[in-house]
């Protein structure tokens, strides 16, 4: 069974200069979700990444796609894959990458490598597992204000779930219970239990949310890493954590590394 190398990039709901929004990298080569992937990474580990998967479109999750599209054409040796739903795709293409507030990298070819595009989006339908970057990714629509999609990414079995932002929801869970391999849960938390009603009309858990759906999980198992807390609320969220007392529980911070 090969080990997979999960790396920090950001992991919170809001940006200080301590905070940097949800951004993760696998094996150095998969990107999950892109809040600070540019800011993050030096120059050679933004070009050496295959592909990028995107839950949602939400700007704290895609914003440093600009970047990274940018600094690609000018020095990488192929394309970047970005992945995601087809609402996801057709908003990135609308509202993003549309040569008004950014330009499209689609179009755009690599300086060094004529004929082939920067960056080559790719739709993967829920549901139904795609080939990226040499992962086996498994899309599942969870509960946001727009579509948005947690993953269950594997590779030489080993699997890790990534639930995207979300609050509580169903389908995720039935999935992680059909995954005999998983390894860890990538999971967001975003408000604390007193501001609950927030939570819910913006589509995030609290841990009090976040108790109740991991109890639909039955394995007890599995490392659970949190992220997406807001930096205004981080104090009183792990107060509420640690409440829980639950020992599968563990606050990420930016640069942690896991060999899952």
């Amino acid at each position: 069974m090969r080990r997979v190398e999960l790396t920090v990039l950001g992991c919170h709901g809001g940006e200080t200069p301590k905070h940097r929004s949800t951004s993760f990298v696998l094996d150095g080569s998969l990107g999950i979700d892109a809040g600070a992937t540019t800011s993050m990474l030096a120059l050679d580990a933004q070009l050496a990444l295959d592909a990028v998967l995107v839950s949602h479109a939400h700007f704290d999750h895609v914003r440093d796609l600009a970047t990274l599209a940018d600094n690609r054409c000018q020095g990488a040796t192929k394309p970047l894959v970005v992945a995601g739903s087809s609402f996801t795709i057709q908003a990135l293409k609308k509202h993003f990458f549309n040569d008004i507030l950014w330009p499209d990298f689609s179009a755009i070819p690599l300086v060094d490598v004529p004929g082939a595009r920067t960056i080559e989006f790719r739709e993967i339908e829920p549901e139904h597992t795609a080939l990226i970057a040499g992962y086996s990714v498994r899309p599942v629509l969870v509960s946001h204000t727009i579509e948005s999609s947690g993953f269950v990414i594997e590779r030489d079995g080993t699997a890790l779930a990534y639930s995207g932002d979300t609050g509580p929801t169903d389908r995720f869970w039935e999935l992680l219970a059909e995954t005999p391999n998983l390894k860890a849960i990538l999971q967001e938390v975003s408000f604390p239990d007193e501001y609950a009603w927030l939570a819910k009309v913006s589509g995030h858990h609290t841990p009090g949310t976040l108790a109740a759906d991991l109890r639909k999980l039955s394995r007890r198992d599995i490392p659970v890493l949190l992220y997406h807390i807001k930096p205004s609320f981080q104090a009183q969220v792990e107060r509420d954590l640690a409440a829980l007392r639950n020992d599968d529980l563990e606050v990420l911070s930016l640069g942690d590394e896991f060999i899952l």
